[in-house]
């Protein structure tokens, strides 16, 4: 009897040690998930807080607009790791692509961004992703075309955020599925329109296999997060 309360003991101080230690090691030690992309707080003549609209003439919107320096792509995936939540991220700067605009309506848009360069702060965590789920030897980019039309009513002035629905051809891992979402933007200066979203992901969608690895559970979705920063060709 003594021997089982020991042995009991033991098993019981084992588990607050791994429990515990993964409590501190998720909220003290673990770095920060990366925040949330947001569009540029900007500030115009008529008021506001953030960085400052540019006084140049603005760039007509009729035209083709490619991607520019400070656009990113990345994905979120929630991970419990022995009962406690964390956020995963992962992201890139390698990425290309353009839109189109005639008026007022956002005619083309397609975009790929290089897989291959998708870090994290976990390096343990980077071999996995480009390794065992993505396979970035086999399938080194993810890209986006645009294949209805968005509609913004009139010019907006700089500054105003923009809200619309997104559709077109989402392509991950060889596999390509059609999405919609919602897309916010703006035009950040007078020659700068900036464009953000977040994409649902259903792994298997895509066959990609669930990321779960040892004792971090993931599950089956996640999330392609973008802020395209665009810039007239």
């Amino acid at each position: 009897m003594k021997l089982l309360k020991w042995l009991i003991g033991i098993a019981v101080v084992a588990v607050v040690l791994v429990v515990g230690g993964t409590f501190v090691y998720i909220h003290f030690i673990e770095p920060d998930p990366a925040p949330r992309l947001t569009l540029t707080p900007v500030t115009t003549a008529t008021g506001g807080s953030g960085s400052t609209a540019a006084s140049s003439e603005p760039a007509p919107l009729t035209g083709t607009w490619k991607i520019a320096s400070g656009t990113t792509v990345g994905y979120r995936v929630h991970e419990v790791l022995f009962g406690q939540g964390n956020e995963a991220t992962g992201r890139t700067t390698s990425v290309t692509g353009s839109l189109t605009i005639n008026g007022t309506t956002v005619t083309k848009g397609s975009f790929t961004a290089d897989m291959t360069t998708v870090s994290s702060d976990e390096s343990q965590r980077d071999n996995q992703f480009q390794n065992r789920i993505m396979d970035t030897t086999d399938f080194p980019t993810a890209s986006f075309a645009l294949t209805k039309p968005i509609g913004f009513g009139s010019e907006p002035a700089i500054g105003t955020h923009i809200s619309q629905q997104a559709t077109g051809t989402l392509t991950l891992h060889g596999a390509t599925k059609t999405v919609t979402f919602t897309v916010q933007a703006q035009r950040r200066d007078g020659r700068t329109i900036e464009v953000q979203g977040d994409i649902p992901v259903t792994f298997s969608d895509y066959n990609i296999d669930n990321p779960s690895g040892g004792p971090a559970s993931v599950g089956n979705s996640g999330t392609l997060e973008f802020l395209l920063e665009l810039n007239p060709s």
